[in-house]
């Protein structure tokens, strides 16, 4: 007898950050969180490297062709996810070029301000997520900051 193990489904989800300092986000076109805004993101495919996953993902969904900056995270916690567990990685990136289009699994696509995001209706974990994105580069600036001045 062959034992069945359940594990978690991977994704990944990409803060992707404007020249004008907003953020890109989608409007979920199907549940779970249908209506709800979103960081571009979703599943990784079989045999897809988690980077490529990423870059696929923000070019279906927002039109947009991106550049992988850092790794923001690992986003784990197993209620994250109506649907199951589900681990997402988390990319921060900028903007290279493309129009804002929504496409696939979004109805919409805007960019938003930092302020802007504790008014918007946000789905899964994805408040944590650009919480975290906010301090990262808030700590990335100034410490670049501190090295252009020779600290």
């Amino acid at each position: 007898m062959v034992k069945i193990y359940k594990n978690p489904l991977l994704t990944v989800d990409v803060v992707v950050l404007c020249p004008d300092d907003t953020i890109v986000l989608i409007k979920r076109k199907k549940d779970p969180y249908m209506g709800f805004w979103a960081l571009p993101g979703g599943f990784v495919e079989y045999g897809e490297r988690v980077e490529e996953a990423a870059l696929r993902e923000v070019r279906e969904e927002t039109g947009l062709k991106v550049e992988l900056d850092h790794l923001l995270g690992v986003y784990s916690d197993p209620n994250r996810d109506p649907r199951g567990h589900v681990v997402s990685i988390c990319f921060i990136a900028h903007w290279i070029n493309g129009r804002l289009k929504a496409d696939t699994d979004a109805s919409e696509v805007s960019r938003f301000k930092w302020e802007e995001l504790n008014q918007v209706k946000l789905a899964f974990d994805h408040a944590i997520i650009l919480n975290d994105a906010r301090k990262f580069q808030k700590k990335y600036i100034k410490e670049k900051n501190a090295q252009n001045r020779g600290y």
